[in-house]
């Protein structure tokens, strides 16, 4: 495959954008990506390496080919860059991983358990690209009740943190991943996994996927929840 290879938009390509919580945050909502998007799968399948991630995720990632990112550029570059309002020329840099939820409820530490932010910077965005079908779960935002707070930098962080261990000793976190409301975090959007769907966000919302009690952490790429996580910065 060529180097400079750029998969096509899908025939039905279309997005929208809402404004979510008090905050009126953006989420970019893109349906039927690219076409042939089934191809993903199987080079997830076939070529990839799986291993732990390094960070919180509650499973296993792996590294994505370059024409990946040439897509996203080509094709949603001047959309993201109207929806979160930020210059062409101020995004430094992407990166992209293969990614899948296979972390059993009981080995979760809490902060696996509820919902969280991938950066308390405003300038990173981060893009989840559903290559599974909706039963495995899609992703909700989230607000911190004892706060307010949508969308967290590090003041906030500070804040929420004051809240965290008395939340942690309750009961309701223990061996289960959060899905939908609680006493702790408000459900303030919800996004289905539509196979080809993209949904984008700042990376300081409060976020977590959906993963139900009857979940199958199923490690296979094509019966599992596979996803294509991409993390983009831009200059303040």
């Amino acid at each position: 495959m060529s180097s400079d290879f750029v998969p096509p938009l899908h025939a039905n390509f279309r997005y929208h954008v809402d404004y979510v919580g008090e905050e009126k945050s953006p989420v970019l909502i893109i349906d039927n990506f690219l076409d042939k998007a089934e191809l993903l799968i199987e080079v997830a399948e076939r070529y990839c390496h799986f291993g732990e991630s390094t960070y919180l995720y509650p499973g296993v990632q792996a590294m994505v080919p370059q024409f990946y990112a040439a897509a996203m550029y080509t094709h949603l570059r001047h959309i993201i860059c109207n929806t979160f309002n930020i210059a062409s020329e101020n995004i430094t840099h992407s990166k992209s991983f293969f990614s899948m939820v296979i972390a059993p409820p009981a080995s979760l530490q809490p902060a696996q358990s509820r919902p969280h932010i991938d950066s308390p910077v405003n300038s990173q965005f981060a893009a989840i690209h559903y290559l599974c079908s909706a039963d495995k779960g899609g992703t909700s935002l989230y607000r911190h009740r004892a706060t307010g707070f949508e969308m967290v930098n590090d003041a906030r962080m500070i804040e929420m943190k004051k809240y965290f261990l008395q939340e942690e000793e309750d009961p309701c976190w223990l061996g289960q991943y959060i899905n939908g409301s609680n006493k702790y975090y408000e459900q303030i959007a919800s996004y289905d996994a539509v196979f080809n769907r993209i949904i984008m966000y700042r990376g300081n919302s409060l976020h977590s996927g959906n993963i139900s009690p009857d979940f199958n952490f199923d490690p296979n790429p094509r019966t599992g929840r596979l996803t294509l996580n991409t993390f983009i910065n831009s200059l303040e």
